[in-house]
């Protein structure tokens, strides 16, 4: 059923009557991506702190799959109680295990990939090729987007300002934790929530489709949205992990 909301006025929303009403949780952690940092989540945490969650924010290493899951799960153990988990573009396939802990009542994936057993996000993206030709793969088994190309490939709707900082204040990620096969997918047992960017470059929108579809998440779409999704549009990105929050 199609509904829409004052912060969510340029989204397709499409809602999962299936799960069922949780109570609400005010433990936010969100987990960021490929090539970025934690900084990136800043505008999501002003509203949603402003609004009395707690939110934690992920700073993983992206050296390893089994480091940056370590560090997930550090932030997770530190909870005070029941948490949403949210995660952008890879961060997806790291909650996607870290969310079985007992802690998380429910997933939240922003442009993100969703991973079941036996997969990984490397061969999801040749089934469904991304638009983007701008990663670098370096001698030392290090991946990073050409910084020329970012703002076009990673964050068009951004402001030029931010989108060439961005570009190059990347942090490289070890290429192998692309190619991490998942083992027990949180989001079989687990509620979700998923936002899908209707102008990704960097995961194909018919690659996040999918996965929400098959999650059966509850699901966005926001039309225009890069794969920045989780800053150009902080508000629909918050609106959407309230209602996880609340279980609606």
């Amino acid at each position: 059923m199609a509904e829409s909301a004052p912060t969510l006025q340029a989204a397709t929303i499409i809602y999962n009557p299936t799960i069922a009403q949780l109570p609400p949780v005010k433990n936010i952690v969100l987990v960021h991506g490929a090539f970025v940092d934690g900084s990136g989540w800043r505008p999501v945490f002003d509203i949603l702190t402003k609004k009395g969650y707690k939110v934690s924010v992920v700073q993983q290493p992206l050296t390893s799959y089994e480091a940056d899951l370590q560090a997930v799960k550090r932030v997770i153990d530190a909870q005070d109680g029941p948490c949403v988990l949210v995660a952008h573009s890879y961060g997806g396939a790291i909650i996607t295990e870290a969310g079985n802990d007992p802690k998380v009542t429910a997933l939240v994936y922003i442009a993100a990939h969703a991973p079941d057993a036996g997969e990984n996000e490397a061969d999801n993206g040749k089934k469904f090729p991304a638009a983007y030709k701008s990663l670098q793969k370096g001698a030392d088994g290090k991946d990073n987007i050409a910084p020329e190309s970012f703002a076009a490939d990673f964050a068009a709707d951004l402001p030029a300002v931010d989108a060439n900082f961005t570009a190059h204040a990347q942090m490289p990620i070890t290429d192998s934790v692309f190619h991490h096969v998942i083992v027990n997918p949180a989001w079989k047992t687990k509620p979700s929530w998923y936002m899908v960017a209707g102008a990704d470059r960097i995961i194909n929108p018919d690659l996040e489709r999918m996965y929400a579809k098959r999650a059966n998440s509850v699901t966005v779409e926001v039309a225009g949205a890069s794969h920045s999704i989780y800053q150009s549009r902080p508000k629909e990105v918050s609106a959407l992990i309230e209602k996880a929050s609340a279980g609606k």
